[in-house]
């Protein structure tokens, strides 16, 4: 509880409103603009109904500066407007409430922020503190009531903040299971690639003796030990494989698909005939895969291309789409994190954009040197 006095009241704050929104400047530049037209409103009322005793640029600090310091911390901008209220407390005595008709424009928005912003005991002990102040600067007839509308303001708020921070939880989270399941998924796919390798080298090592004449009796032990090697590795996959499958998940026993099959997905496909390693044919046509997927579930009735180039060793995969009929929506970008995955697999890059025309781009390179 301690720490968490400390940081109220002392610790440097970096809490923000309106981090992870969507359109987030132009709220910005709204609650910036609000603060001023708040501290000139404010400001002018002061020198009007006050002695013209030079203190309204004060005034004019702290509400403008309270409110944008929202927007980088807003625990910060608390303690600036709650020393706010002990100076228009001083500077205008007569006032009978510490939250007058001015203070509750600019205060309560400063303390919303606070409690949306942040957890249970941070928001606890500023709703304690901020009563503590109300009633030591009013009367308690002014103050009870005041406090009696703070606080459910301050539990609205918490309330509304704890909601977002949940959904934002889960978010991640589903964002975080996306990933691993297709990390399994790659990894499985990957697996008939490598076994067939392996098989090779079984293969060649049992008929070494066969192949190779005059072959020492000791180049045979070798040959014997080097294949049961790859069985035993092939065997330790399999049962890695195993691990990796869903409970309810039968295995796959067709091949996996390579740069030959990309013309099934895309009948006017430019694919080059250049010979790759397995695992970058498989890694090419699944990125042709997905993106014609997205391209069909976003973009409607738009005219897709698919080039597949070999470029100075790197195999680089380009699928455009043009602008298209109204998204179907679903996917949730697991799509292109998956492509992404795949891709980094072979220490490669992926880029993935709108274009001028309106429509979708996704060029991926993938070093052939590296599978």
């Amino acid at each position: 509880m301690i720490r968490t006095l400390l940081q109220v009241v002392l610790f440097r704050d970096r809490s923000r409103v309106f981090d992870g929104f969507r359109f987030r400047r132009p709220l910005m530049v709204l609650v910036l603009a609000y603060g001023l037209v708040i501290a000139i409103v404010v400001s002018s009322a002061y020198v009007s109904n006050e002695e013209p005793d030079g203190w309204w640029p004060l005034l004019f600090a702290i509400i403008a500066g309270s409110t944008a310091l929202t927007l980088h911390s807003t625990l910060l901008a608390w303690r600036l407007a709650t020393a706010g209220l002990v100076a228009m407390k001083l500077l205008m005595p007569s006032e009978p409430s510490v939250l007058g008709s001015w203070q509750w424009w600019w205060y309560v928005a400063v303390l919303l922020a606070v409690a949306t912003a942040h957890r249970g005991r941070v928001v606890l002990l500023v709703a304690l503190i901020t009563s503590g102040v109300v009633f030591a600067l009013g009367r308690p007839a002014d103050a009870l009531p005041t406090i009696g509308i703070l606080l459910p303001l301050i539990l609205l708020g918490y309330a509304v903040g704890a909601r977002g921070r949940a959904e934002q939880r889960f978010h991640e989270e589903r964002d975080e299971k996306a990933a691993l399941v297709e990390r399994a998924r790659i990894a499985r796919e990957m697996h008939d690639v490598v076994a067939h390798h392996m098989s090779l080298v079984v293969v060649r090592c049992e008929t070494a003796p066969y192949r190779i004449a005059d072959l020492p009796e000791a180049g045979k032990r070798e040959f014997a030990e080097l294949g049961a090697a790859a069985r035993a590795a092939i065997t330790d996959m399999q049962q890695l494989l195993g691990v990796l499958r869903a409970d309810d998940q039968r295995a796959d026993r067709a091949p996996q698909p390579g740069l030959a099959d990309i013309g099934s997905l895309h009948a006017d496909a430019s694919v080059t005939d250049a010979e790759v390693p397995a695992a970058v044919g498989l890694t090419a046509y699944r990125i042709v895969q997905e993106a014609l997927t997205n391209a069909g579930r976003h973009a409607p009735g738009s005219t897709t291309t698919v080039t597949v180039d070999l470029v100075g060793g790197e195999l680089r995969v380009v699928v455009r789409n043009t602008a298209g009929g109204p998204s179907r929506g679903g996917g949730g970008g697991h799509g292109l994190k998956g492509m992404a995955e795949r891709v980094a697999v072979h220490g490669g890059s992926l880029t993935a954009g709108p274009t001028a025309d309106g429509g979708f781009e996704v060029d991926a390179t993938i070093p052939v040197g590296k599978s």
